[in-house]
C-alpha cells in the first residue's frame, strides 16, 4: 500500500471535530499519497459520517477506515474498521479487514488477528498535551520480534521524527496533530 519514498505506510487520522471541508480534506490527503485515512469522530452522528463518505469520490472509499458507526461498512465499500476503547469489537459476522489501537507491546502481540495496529504514544503527543512518550528503546526494539500484525507508530509523529522510526520495526506511521506539517 505504501508508495512514498521510505516505503512506510502513512495513515492520516481525522481530529475529533468534523472540519467544514472534511470530505474535500480527506480526498486531498488520499490524492496526495496517504495510504489510509481513519475517520475518528467520536461525537459525530451516523448521518454526519454518512454525509462525509458520500461526498468523497468512490474511488477513495477503500482507503477509509471507520473508528465508529461500523454499520456504514455495509453501505460503502470501505477499507475496514479500527477498534479502540470506545468500539472494542467488530460487528458480529464481520469478516473484513480491521486494525486496533494499542498502548502496550502486550496489546500488540495479542492482536495478531488484525492486519495492523497503531502503537502509541511513541513520542510526546502533538494533539494531546501531557500525553508523553511511553516506550523505552528496549521495548521499541522488541517490535522486531513481532511478525504479525504490522505495527504503525502513533503519537507525536512529525516530519522530523519519521527518520527516528526507521531504527525500529514499524511498518508505518499515523498522524493526527501534525498532519498539516506533512502537507
Amino acid at each position: 500500500m505504501a508508495d512514498n519514498d521510505n516505503c512506510m505506510m502513512r495513515i492520516a487520522i481525522t481530529p475529533e471535530e468534523i472540519r467544514p471541508d472534511e470530505a474535500t480534506w480527506i480526498t486531498t490527503l488520499l490524492e496526495s499519497g496517504w495510504d489510509m485515512v481513519h475517520m475518528r469522530h467520536p461525537q459525530a452522528s451516523l448521518r454526519d459520517i454518512r454525509n462525509i463518505i458520500e461526498a468523497i469520490p468512490q474511488k477513495w472509499h477503500k482507503r477509509i477506515r471507520l473508528h465508529g458507526h461500523f454499520e456504514l461498512i455495509n453501505e460503502f465499500n470501505l477499507g475496514g474498521l479500527h477498534l479502540n476503547r470506545r468500539c472494542p469489537q467488530p460487528p458480529a459476522n464481520y469478516t473484513g479487514p480491521y486494525s486496533r489501537s494499542c498502548h502496550s507491546i502486550e496489546e500488540v502481540t495479542a492482536s495478531a488477528d488484525c492486519d495492523y495496529v497503531t502503537l502509541s504514544p511513541i513520542f510526546d503527543s502533538v494533539s494531546k498535551p501531557g500525553y508523553g512518550a511511553r516506550f523505552s528503546q528496549t521495548e521499541l526494539l522488541s517490535i522486531d520480534k513481532i511478525s504479525s500484525p504490522l505495527v504503525i507508530a502513533l503519537g507525536g509523529v512529525t516530519p522530523e521524527r519519521v527518520a527516528a522510526l526507521e531504527q525500529y520495526n514499524f511498518s508505518g506511521y499515523a498522524v493526527l496533530g501534525a498532519i498539516n506539517q506533512f502537507m
